[in-house]
């Protein structure tokens, strides 16, 4: 507009100073993320959502992705919050109640009653199993819906949760529905093997892995 400056002036707890609004979620964690817009003698507030990118790893086999187990502990010794939700795995004394905590920032968590526990025979003979499975991988999926939401990680993980898509557990249309309303400052990374279109379509970033 001609005569007139537009400021963007980023109020932190009374401090007058100008700062580049930051991805890092403790930044957020500090300070509420509302900039005071001021144009001529109008004064707006705007809430900003601070979301990082969809990262899709896709790999026609199962089990190829450690490099991303491995980047999610470096993140986490490097100081940032971070969620790993493996889907598939799983076993005794696991599960939301019994996630394990490593280097002070990285929460990890599987199903108490997984998939890979049993051979995928046994599980479709055996209606109360394959029931038990599906509910402690929804249970899983729920909380992982609450963690998108809260803008508490810097980085979640969903570890073969495509393959919990093909088996009907959780609903594509749910998954994108929780991405595209997610409040994270960091990263969501999605791995899998059969991937559907329309989350392919989502992602800033695909990444295709090879024997």
């Amino acid at each position: 507009m001609q005569g007139r400056e537009i400021e963007i002036i980023l109020h932190i707890k009374k401090k007058s100073k100008i700062m580049v609004i930051s991805s890092s979620n403790s930044f957020y964690k500090i300070n509420p993320d509302v900039v005071e817009i001021s144009s001529g003698d109008k004064k707006n507030f705007k809430r900003f959502t601070q979301n990082g990118q969809i990262q899709i790893y896709q790999s026609s086999f199962r089990g190829s992705y450690s490099s991303i187990i491995r980047d999610s502990l470096r993140n986490a010794a490097l100081g940032r919050e971070v969620l790993l939700v493996q889907f598939m795995k799983g076993g005794v004394k696991q599960g939301i109640a019994n996630a394990v905590e490593l280097c002070g920032n990285l929460t990890w968590v599987r199903s108490s009653h997984s998939f890979d526990q049993y051979d995928s025979e046994e599980i479709e003979n055996n209606k109360d199993l394959k029931k038990s499975i599906h509910e402690s991988t929804y249970e899983l999926w729920n909380f992982c819906k609450k963690e998108l939401l809260s803008g508490k990680k810097d980085q979640i993980i969903l570890d073969e949760i495509f393959l919990a898509i093909k088996m009907k557990i959780i609903d594509k249309d749910d998954l994108i529905s929780t991405l595209g309303n997610r409040f994270i400052s960091g990263d969501v990374i999605l791995t899998g093997t059969d991937i559907p279109k329309d989350l392919l379509l989502m992602a800033n970033q695909i990444t295709q892995l090879r024997s």
